[in-house]
């Protein structure tokens, strides 16, 4: 694993025919129908391509157990397969058994097989979501039969019969209690890599605040195995997907959406009836006009609207991944999320994970960015506030001195700090900030306090909507016993004066910021 930011992580997944690295968008082909060959998706760097496994037994069927998969459709790289299990959420049934479609994985050499599952969809009752969760549990059942029964070392007891590595299926959706019990159990089975099956309806219905509690509900029961998302396609959905911890993804979308002439964005799908330009320096949107796009023959429209789909959701991958790399996924997803009310409502359901604070790291290279209320939540700051108050205490109980910061960094070393000690000598000297709650002094030189850019426009929102200021400050007094509390107040804390607790024995000084000379 390379670095971590939020619940994402920048790692290598092995596989016999090679690794590559994650997060990954794993691009659907056709077994049989190829409109985008494998080696432009290669060309394009996508290391990794998933087909359909029960289609290809149906058209090929012994020819592809003896050429195998990968000379089948032509790809000398890892191959993912599917069993199956989006044909049976579109038409009800497969005509083969879980035993029959595992061998054929087996035979044809997928690096990443599928077992045939019975997806829950999206929407169902929760009896019948259980049911459709037990039988999936039925058939990997049948599957581990299976490559037990292949197994070339029968001493061995990992998953694998020839060093493919099997897929989990967690099934569940919306009904969060059968993904926890599904993928614990699953992890009690001994798989190493995970997929979370029907999110597509969630997606497609933009209920992307479900959408994030079904990962949590995942990564919750397997916090550290990789985890796959089933049909997720679209490069706004991935970022947070990615931030929740999802490490691949695959889908069709780039050939569906072309067929619909959906032209893809870093902010959403467009129509492209409905462009004047191409916002893209793609070869494709570089070598076309709009109209020109328009004007071709179907198919031609077609092969050119999915290759510059397949470029963007390269560049977004690219993107989400230097963003893990540079501690700046955060502010990327929320960038992201402004494109779509639903998006930001995710935003809103996740600021309380817990789990996403475990991957963020403790010290980054780069300033965080503060711009909005919203921002209190990341995990950094979170991290920070309960660091405050599970280990921190005071160094002086005499005066406590609050004063606004100005952004001022090193504080540490300021005349502004300076001027304050040689004023308040007997006194513990804390900054306020409406993202931080308070900054100590003697640690305002650490990592977040000394590095960070906040807007100074944080007092037009309510101050109100700053919660995790008021909870921090209200503990922090309660923690610790001063004889007098001496507040220089600017605009924000004025308003929060009626609701902050302070407490009833101690002197309470407050001064205007405005106006307010320091010698």
């Amino acid at each position: 694993m390379k670095c971590t930011d939020l619940a994402a992580r920048i790692g290598k997944l092995t596989t016999p025919h090679g690794s590559f690295e994650t997060p990954s968008f794993i691009p659907v082909i056709h077994p049989v129908k190829q409109q985008i060959s494998p080696s432009f998706l290669k060309s394009l760097g996508f290391e990794c391509i998933i087909t359909n496994a029960y289609i290809a037994s149906k058209f090929y069927g012994e020819k592809a157990e003896k050429q195998g998969i990968h000379q089948i459709v032509d790809f000398d790289g890892p191959i993912m397969t599917d069993s199956g299990g989006y044909q049976v959420l579109e038409y009800g049934k497969v005509n083969v058994t879980p035993s029959i479609m595992a061998q054929f994985e087996l035979d044809i050499g997928s690096d990443i097989p599928v077992p045939l599952d019975k997806p829950t969809g999206y929407g169902l009752p929760y009896n019948t979501a259980k049911s459709y969760v037990d039988e999936t549990i039925s058939n990997i059942d049948e599957t581990i039969d299976i490559i037990r029964k292949n197994r070339t070392d029968k001493n061995n007891d990992i998953l694998s019969s020839k060093g493919e590595i099997w897929t989990g299926t967690i099934q569940g959706a919306e009904h969060f209690d059968l993904v926890r019990y599904s993928a614990s159990l699953l992890d009690k089975k001994g798989f190493s890599f995970f997929a979370i099956g029907s999110p597509v309806e969630l997606m497609e219905a933009y209920e992307f605040s479900t959408l994030a509690r079904l990962i949590e509900a995942t990564k919750l029961s397997v916090p550290n195995k990789p985890i796959h998302l089933f049909g997720a396609g679209h490069p706004l959905t991935i970022p947070l997907a990615v931030a929740l911890g999802c490490d691949t993804f695959d889908s069709a979308s780039y050939i569906l959406y072309a067929k619909a002439n959906r032209y893809m964005s870093s902010s959403g799908t467009l129509r492209l009836e409905d462009l004047s330009y191409l916002p893209c320096c793609c070869p494709v949107c570089s070598d076309h006009s709009v109209k020109e796009l328009i004007d071709e023959i179907p198919q031609t429209r077609i092969i050119n609207l999915a290759k510059h789909n397949l470029y963007v959701l390269k560049q977004e991958m690219s993107a989400v991944k230097q963003s893990i790399y540079d501690g700046r996924l955060w502010e990327y997803v929320l960038q992201k999320a402004r494109s779509h009310p639903k998006l930001m409502d995710a935003i809103h359901t996740i600021k309380n994970f817990e789990y996403i604070q475990q991957n963020t790291p403790v010290f980054k290279q780069k300033a965080i960015y503060l711009f909005e209320p919203i921002d209190q939540f990341r995990p950094e700051l979170k991290n920070y506030r309960n660091m405050l108050i599970n280990n921190y205490k005071s160094p002086n109980n005499n005066i406590l001195l609050l004063y606004p910061d100005q952004g001022i960094r090193p504080f540490y070393s300021s005349s502004v700090l300076r001027k304050l000690s040689s004023t308040f000598t007997d006194a513990s000297i804390c900054l306020y900030n409406p993202f931080f709650g308070l900054i100590p002094v003697e640690i305002s030189d650490i990592y977040p306090t000394s590095h960070n850019i906040f807007t100074k426009h944080f007092d037009e929102y309510d101050p109100k909507s700053y919660t995790e200021f008021l909870k921090l400050l209200n503990t922090f007094l309660k923690n610790n016993t001063f004889e007098s509390i001496h507040i220089i107040a600017n605009r924000f804390i004025k308003k929060l004066l009626p609701v902050i607790e302070l407490p009833k024995e101690t002197e309470v000084i407050i001064e205007d910021f405005v106006g307010y000379k320091l010698d």
